[in-house]
Parts: structure tokens; sequence; C-alpha cells
């Protein structure tokens, strides 16, 4: 019987080791450049362990959203090259030119923006961004003329260096990915009748790097699959040869013995069938399980399985747990390797109508992490 460590109330456990395998495995798979992404705090699995784990697998650069993000990973004592691509209106670049991040460019003003952050000596680093059909953020091709001209001009007098040219999927289908492709490659050759030629070109993320290999381009985006979770509905983790990195676990703080008909948690949507025990494990949605995951969430305890009884509330939930000899302080399992016989992610994801991106990154701060190495 496992039993949870005295005096902790909830955790995640992050395997770096599982990151790194999982980089290791991709970059064989796609034999392609890696840009292992660790936005949104390395999908709640920590950024700065996620990006050294990944650089330890073999990616070349770690991606992020933001800014803020890319310069937290220059505290956390990363130096690797660090892309950033989302930014606020009228930003100011020079502290991430000054820290050496590479900017995502998606428009002529930010062209600009980022060759005024260029100091003497030191010019910034930029990846062009273009719309290939997404109708997100990234260089419209009726723009492309104007901006790769500007860019190879800015490039010439040495306030920029263009390092990429990219992209992103909307993974509806293998043909409209391949119809985004054909959009990318004319815009590449565009880039280079301007006299453009960066060293790299990325599209493809997670889904495409493994199901398309003609739109690799000798460099991904890999973001999901590096913690070891699935982009394909078909597919899970166990099948892409990936080991979950993240389990979310708690103990048992609380057993109730409860006759039939006892209603359970706010609104009583779930009755006992006869007598029963309960088992009360604090998580909640402030931690974020997902409250739309009520009476369906699976939850191991002592490698048996439930399921989460009535409403999932802000700090706890309860198990109906019969007449399993389950105890205080027994260790509940929600998520992690299946193969290890616990629920995964994706089921909770199932059970909440949404995906395991989400469930792994709403994990909140009130989750200590604590890193391990299987």
């Amino acid at each position: 019987m496992s039993r949870f460590k005295k005096g902790v109330l909830r955790e995640a456990t992050i395997d770096v080791g599982a990151i790194a395998a999982n980089v290791r495995h991709l970059r064989r798979l796609t034999e392609s450049e890696v840009i292992a992404v660790v936005k949104a705090d390395g999908y709640g699995h920590g950024a700065v362990r996620s990006a050294a784990a990944a650089l330890e697998g073999g990616a070349s650069r770690l991606g992020v959203a933001d800014i803020g993000e890319a310069l937290a990973l220059r505290r956390g004592g990363i130096d690797a090259p660090i892309l950033a691509w989302l930014h606020a209106p009228g930003a100011n670049f020079r502290e991430a030119a000054g820290a050496g991040i590479e900017l995502g460019i998606s428009s002529f003003d930010q062209l600009l923006q980022a060759s005024a952050a260029a100091s003497v000596d030191r010019p910034v680093s930029v990846h062009l961004k273009l719309e290939t059909g997404l109708g997100r953020n990234g260089i419209a091709p009726a723009d492309y003329r104007v901006v790769f001209a500007e860019a190879a001009r800015l490039e010439r007098i040495g306030k920029l260096r263009v390092i990429g040219l990219f992209s992103h999927l909307s993974n509806t289908s293998a043909d409209d990915d391949r119809a985004a492709l054909r959009r990318f490659e004319e815009g590449v050759g565009v880039a280079a009748s301007a006299g453009l030629a960066p060293p790299l070109r990325h599209l493809a993320a997670s889904h495409a790097a493994i199901a398309l290999p003609e739109t690799r381009l000798g460099c991904v985006r890999l973001g999901v699959t590096i913690y070891g979770l699935s982009p394909f509905d078909d597919r899970d983790s166990g099948d892409l040869g990936l080991r979950p990195a993240m389990t979310l676990r708690a103990p048992v703080v609380a057993m109730r013995r409860v006759p039939a008909a006892q209603g359970v948690s706010y609104g009583y949507t779930y009755r006992t069938e006869g007598e029963t025990t309960l088992a009360l494990i604090p998580l909640g949605y402030a931690d974020g399980v997902p409250r739309h995951a009520s009476s369906t969430g699976p939850v191991s305890i002592d490698g048996e399985r439930f399921r989460v009884a009535g409403r999932i509330a802000m700090d706890q939930f309860v198990v109906d747990v019969g007449d399993h000899p389950v105890s205080v302080g027994d260790e509940a399992v929600l998520f992690g390797d299946p193969t290890l016989g616990v629920p995964s992610a994706r089921e909770w994801a199932d059970a909440a109508d949404t995906i395991d991106y989400e469930i792994v990154t709403r994990i909140g701060p009130r989750v200590p992490r604590r890193q391990v190495s299987a």
C-alpha cells in the first residue's frame, strides 16, 4: 500500500528524465533540430527544469510565448538560444535584445521596433513569422515583399540578423496542413528573392512533426510531446514511445462511513447506492482540477481505480471507495504515466471535455512541484 509523505497536502512530481528521454526520442524520430517549447511555465512542469531537461535531451533552442517568459529562463541560468513570438502592442525589445532573446516578428512595425533595440555591436536576432492560413499573428502575404525587403536592408547594415522563417499549422487535416506548407514555401521563395537566406525554417509543431514528415523542414517546435503527452486523438503516449513527466498526487485526508442515499458534496449531484466509505482528497479547482470532471474524473488509490463522487470543490473532492481498505494517508493519484497503472492526463481531459494540454498547464501554483528522475 502506497503511503503519502507526512505533512505534504498535495504535489506534482516532475520526472525530468522523462522530458530528456522524450526529446531524445523525438529527435531520432524526426531527424530534425528541435526547438523545445517551454511556454506557460513549461506546460505546468516548471520552465527552467523543463528547459534544462530538454537541452540535455538534445534540443538546440527553446521557444516561449512572450519576452517575460524568456527573461525568466535567463534569470534561471538558461543560456541557450530562446525564441519569443507573442508581443504586446508597442513592446520595447531592448531588454530582450540585451539578453540575447530571439524575437518572432509578425509585422512591419515589430520589425522596426526590433531594429531600434539593436546596439552598435550587437544586431537583434529575429525569426519572421508568415501568415499561412491560421488567421492569427504573422506577416500577411500582401506584406511579404515590403517586410522582407526591409529585413534584408536592416540585416545588411547590421541592425538585424534573420535567424529563421516560421509559421504554424492548424492540424485540421493533412490536406489543410499541406496547403499551409505550400503557402509557407511560397513565402520562403519571396524572402529568398529579397536576399534573405536564414539558417532555419520551422513550421511543424508536435502533431505535424510526427504525422507529416514533409513539414519538418529540418527544424521542428515540440511542445506537448516533450512532456510525454500525445497530440493525437487516436494515439496515446505509449503508442508514440513517450513517457508522461507529470504525476499529480495527494493523500487521503479523511474517511467517512455513510449509509445508502447519502448526498455527497455541493448540490448532492451524487448519492450513494448503499452503505459505503467516502475518501476526501485535498485537490480542487483552485489547484487546476477541472470542475467539469465532477463525478467522472478517475483516481487511483492503492492500485484501484475510482471516480470522483459528486462535484469537485475549490479545495477538495470526494471518492466513493466502497468497501476497499483505504486509510488516511494513502496516496491518491489523479494522473501520471498510465503504463504504471494510474490514470492519464488524457483520461481527465476526456472527463472534462477538453485536451490534455489544458489539464497539465492549468495545475496551479498552490501545488508544489517536486523534481524527480526515474
